[in-house]
């Protein structure tokens, strides 16, 4: 984690010009009990950075990144789209209630990622009507299943063991 301020001139200079796409590490921020609002506003205070935009994907699907709105939601794109799966016999989830995460990609065609169910709680929180403007699924992931197995980066499975 960020441990060391930048000097006042540094962050005034990234204040005005820098943007922090930031993606991955929330497993680990997670144990830690630091949530995506207390992460921003660490990296506000110790970089000077403002703009900071999360999103949401993995590797093993091409094309699945979804994007932070200005009003803190993860939405779908042209793309790529999200379904919530009710947790207990995995058929759709209305909006509002949480569910697993299957991602949908329509760029995989080498091998079949389009259509992956992830171990991620999702709660779709509608569509087409987000405050930002942007149409489309928008949604938060909340999460892990809790039985689910360590998953992620390689650094993740590494540190989990």
């Amino acid at each position: 984690m960020l441990k060391n301020k930048l000097p006042t001139s540094i962050k005034k200079e990234l204040r005005k010009k820098a943007v922090l796409v930031h993606g991955g590490g929330w497993k680990k921020l997670q144990l830690k009990s630091i949530s995506k609002d207390q992460f921003k506003s660490r990296v506000e205070e110790y970089l000077g950075i403002e703009r900071i935009i999360n999103y949401y994907g993995m590797i093993e699907q091409t094309g699945s990144i979804f994007m932070e709105c200005e009003s803190g939601c993860l939405h779908s794109n042209p793309l790529a789209t999200v379904i919530s799966r009710d947790q207990k016999n995995l058929k759709k989830s209305n909006s509002g209630d949480i569910g697993i995460a299957q991602v949908i990609s329509s760029i995989p065609t080498s091998y079949p990622g389009n259509s992956l169910l992830t171990d991620d709680l999702i709660l779709i929180k509608g569509i087409d009507d987000c405050s930002c403007g942007r149409k489309g699924v928008y949604f938060d992931i909340l999460g892990r299943v809790k039985a689910s197995e360590p998953r992620g980066c390689s650094d993740t499975y590494r540190n989990q063991r």
